[in-house]
């Protein structure tokens, strides 16, 4: 019965790893370019820009940091993902194309804890911010979007 069972596992394990290894050739989340940046808000502060590339910037700008993890399916998947909707929701660095632009939603969105996601923080711990942190970005980029 032991013997049946460790077999059985055996075969889980190599038939996954195939699988594994077969999916590191799927192309989806490999293109890991950086379009050139077009134009940025007139920030009111270096410090909400600051706070702006520290905790958004990897997912809402032209200037994202691809981490080795993003190579390596299925995380790349995810990651691409992400950075390809958080772009198209609002990018830094094409400001003039970028469609979220109301300051209470964006407020809402950090002060509720939901930007930066919770599974981008573990590995990207300098992008959590502080309570006074977040504040100040607030008010900064609130500051910003009225000028």
């Amino acid at each position: 019965m032991i013997k049946r069972i460790l077999k059985i596992l055996v075969i889980f394990i190599v038939i996954g790893l195939i699988l594994f290894i077969f999916i590191q050739f799927i192309p989806y989340g490999k293109n890991h370019t950086n379009p050139p940046v077009v134009s940025e808000p007139n920030w009111d502060s270096q410090q909400t820009r600051d706070f702006a590339k520290r905790a958004c910037f990897d997912c809402h700008s032209n200037e994202t940091t691809w981490p080795w993890y993003s190579n390596v399916a299925p995380v790349s998947w995810l990651v691409y993902r992400d950075v390809v909707e958080g772009r198209q929701r609002l990018n830094f660095s094409n400001w003039q194309n970028s469609r979220l632009r109301e300051p209470g939603e964006i407020a809402s969105v950090i002060s509720e804890g939901e930007m930066p996601p919770f599974q981008y923080l573990p590995m990207h711990p300098t992008a959590r911010l502080s309570s006074a942190e977040k504040n100040q970005f607030i008010n900064g980029l609130t500051s910003t979007l009225s000028r």
